[in-house]
């Protein structure tokens, strides 16, 4: 059995520094990114932000695609789980599942927190494709 999930890695700039956020499982025993079945309904970007604000209590813009996907087993089967970029614009300090701890993390050391090594790959790479990003915001080309 396959199981469709997705999941953002939530993202902010502080003192000019990339930092990324992990959250805890729901058991607190592993450091994982808010993720979950994608919704009936929803695209999987819409899914993946409903649990960043439901697990971690971010809201932010969810890129429109993939920045890769990675699986793990559960559940008796497999769980393919596509990951999007999420530029943070409001942490809450109260949140629906807010038993869990949040941790930003610079991306490399969050790499190295999480167990898939297929996640850790994707958050590495995220650094790359948030400051080219931001080059492209900050220097539009002219049409």
């Amino acid at each position: 059995m396959k199981y469709r999930q997705s999941a953002v890695i939530p993202y902010q700039h502080r003192d000019g520094h990339l930092e990324v956020l992990l959250i805890t499982n729901n058991r607190r025993t592993r450091w994982v990114l808010p993720k979950g079945l994608v919704d009936e309904g929803l695209s999987a970007a819409e899914s993946a932000a409903k649990e960043a604000f439901e697990e971690a209590g971010l809201r932010g813009v969810v890129s429109p695609e993939a920045l890769g996907r990675y699986e793990y087993d559960k559940w008796g089967g497999t769980c393919v789980v596509e990951v999007f970029l999420m530029a943070v614009t409001e942490s809450l300090d109260k949140w629906q599942e807010s038993h869990r701890t949040r941790r930003w993390l610079p991306p490399e050391l969050a790499a190295n927190l999480v167990d898939e090594p297929e996640l850790a790959t994707i958050i590495r790479g995220a650094r790359t494709v948030i400051e080219t990003r931001g080059a492209e915001e900050s220097n539009p080309s002219e049409q």
